[in-house]
């Protein structure tokens, strides 16, 4: 167990820097491929209409005059050990880890994702609670009752939610919620360590419409993984050998149906902590895909790229999650 740790936490270091290095390459290689200059690329740190001299400043304190492997290695040292920038007589510092340095709004990056980590961190555990417990949980009860009323609703209101997008799904329950009958009548973003009832109550209503969409797919999954696991010879001789249907369905059943979940699961949840871009501006809830989208509209490339390293870092850790979830769910796992 122990060497299958380690491999996959070496698995997942590797892929981070092949990450970050096609992430550099994206922001910095496929431009200059197309025909981008550098001074066109240093333009993009200055803001509207720069002169000569700062973009030649920024060229020089950037390095986008070396060599690309000199370029990405200055780019991996500010992320371990920050990046200084000399504009004119008072150098700028990009602390530890440095994910950029805004110079169109002259802040560094990572404190400003930082400080908006909480926001979707809350919004996707809160969010993947409650869509993996009603989603699973629905998804059994449909297996184990097939072609039921219950079995054909649940799936009907499956379907409807896998269709229904965020951004519709979000505004009803706010208009039914918040301003028709006045259920949750504040949504913003309190710290969970100030108010633990008021953090909850404030994003439920964002929950509820982010748990909705995935909820629906997970129940589908699970009902197929059931259904089929159910029929297997195994579970038939579980079930001669006098076991309890409880331990059937739990120890057998699902226990070999949630390998499908736990991988998507991964991927689902890694994918909102890097940001729920449509969720975030539905509720006006200021996290990392707020903060994406007002970058994306500033063409403000350091913050961009930041928000790409971040997203991707989520993406890297949840997948490692999962890898080490399947050897507590399927021993046969750690043998690979």
């Amino acid at each position: 167990m122990l060497a299958y740790i380690i491999r996959r936490i070496a698995a997942a270091v590797l892929l981070l820097l092949v990450v970050s290095a096609i992430t550099f390459a994206i922001f910095f290689v496929l431009p200059a491929l197309a025909g981008e200059t550098t001074d066109q690329l240093a333009a993009q740190y200055v803001g509207k209409n720069p002169s000569a001299e700062a973009i030649a400043a920024v060229k020089q304190n950037l390095g986008f005059d070396q060599p690309l492997y000199v370029q990405y290695g200055r780019f991996l040292k500010g992320l371990v050990s920050g990046a200084e920038y000399q504009f004119g007589p008072d150098p700028v510092t990009c602390n530890v880890p440095c994910f950029g340095y805004s110079f169109k709004n002259h802040v560094e990056v990572w404190p400003e994702i930082s400080s908006r980590i909480p926001v979707t961190f809350s919004l996707a555990i809160g969010a993947a609670f409650i869509w993996l417990l009603s989603g699973v949980a629905t998804g059994v009860v449909s297996a184990l009752r097939p072609r039921s009323f219950f079995d054909r609703a649940s799936m009907g209101i499956a379907l409807a939610g896998v269709s229904a997008p965020i951004f519709f799904t979000g505004l009803l329950v706010q208009w039914l919620f918040h301003y028709k009958w006045v259920v949750f009548d504040n949504i913003e973003y309190v710290e969970f360590t100030e108010d633990p009832f008021a953090w909850a109550g404030h994003l439920m209503l964002a929950w509820i419409s982010l748990a909705f969409l995935y909820s629906a797919l997970y129940a589908r999954l699970t009902r197929a993984g059931m259904l089929e696991t159910m029929s297997e010879d195994y579970i038939r001789t579980a079930r001669a050998k006098g076991l309890d249907e409880k331990k059937v369905v739990v120890r057998h059943g699902l226990r070999a149906a949630l390998t499908p979940i736990i991988t998507i699961f991964g991927m689902d949840l890694g994918l909102l902590l890097g940001g729920a871009l449509i969720t975030e501006q539905v509720f006006s809830l200021k996290g990392i895909g707020a903060y994406a989208v007002q970058a994306i509209g500033e063409n403000d490339l350091p913050k961009v790229l930041g928000v790409t390293l971040v997203a991707a870092f989520f993406i890297v850790i949840c997948n490692l999650l999962v890898d080490l979830l399947y050897a507590a769910v399927d021993p046969r796992v750690r043998l690979s």
